[in-house]
């Protein structure tokens, strides 16, 4: 059983880190603010690594959810180890109107899961995004139930624009999260030292011109 972790705005059982991964553009942040705030808004690009905190309680256990938005790999290189280290969960975005950011997590997003993360157990979820568009759809659902049983992954499909299964997502993320011991056990604490120390090595001013 995993320990119980005291914070600094209330009491929560369990604090687990979720990475949000999938091409530019195909609305991590839309889909991060609906679960967030309850509010959908037009956004700007993310600009290297940005997470929000959401406190909730699922199956009769108080949570605190530390969820990361990325642009992309290309953005922040070699921090990307320290990125993956320690995820609990991983949302797979892509937009089912582009087909490109599906064939995407197959050829680059899910090796580089295989390749940095440290949690063997690490639950993974198959989002496909802007289902509000379905008349320009490229991606078939059972294209991505194949995809999502292939790589053992949950799936559902969802629109941050109507905020159609948003909430779903998250919660069916959890459960499966407190379903299994070993993530219960390895993450509140150092999930906790890490967002203060990675914050701070991702906001470093870098040193030199562009030619140094």
């Amino acid at each position: 059983m995993g320990s119980s972790t005291k914070g600094v705005n209330g009491n929560y059982d369990y604090s687990f880190k979720i990475l949000l991964i999938g091409d530019s553009g195909v609305g991590k942040s839309s889909i991060l603010l609906s679960f967030i705030s309850n509010s959908v808004q037009d956004l700007s690009p993310t600009i290297g690594v940005d997470f929000k905190i959401k406190q909730l309680a699922v199956g009769g256990k108080r949570l605190k959810l530390t969820i990361w938005d990325t642009a992309g790999q290309e953005r922040f290189g070699t921090l990307i180890s320290s990125y993956y280290r320690g995820a609990h969960g991983i949302i797979f975005v892509y937009d089912v109107t582009r087909r490109e950011t599906f064939t995407n997590l197959l050829e680059i997003w899910a090796k580089e899961v295989d390749l940095y993360s440290t949690n063997k157990d690490c639950i993974k979820i198959l989002v496909g995004n802007k289902v509000d568009k379905d008349k320009e759809r490229e991606v078939t659902r059972e294209e991505g139930m194949a995809f999502a049983q292939e790589h053992k992954c949950l799936f559902l499909e969802c629109s941050a624009k109507t905020r159609e299964n948003v909430q779903q997502c998250f919660k069916d993320l959890v459960l499966k999260i407190l379903a299994v011991p070993g993530l219960l056990e390895n993450g509140s604490i150092v999930v906790k030292r890490q967002i203060l120390k990675q914050k701070q090595v991702y906001n470093a001013p870098r040193v030199g011109g562009c030619c140094s």
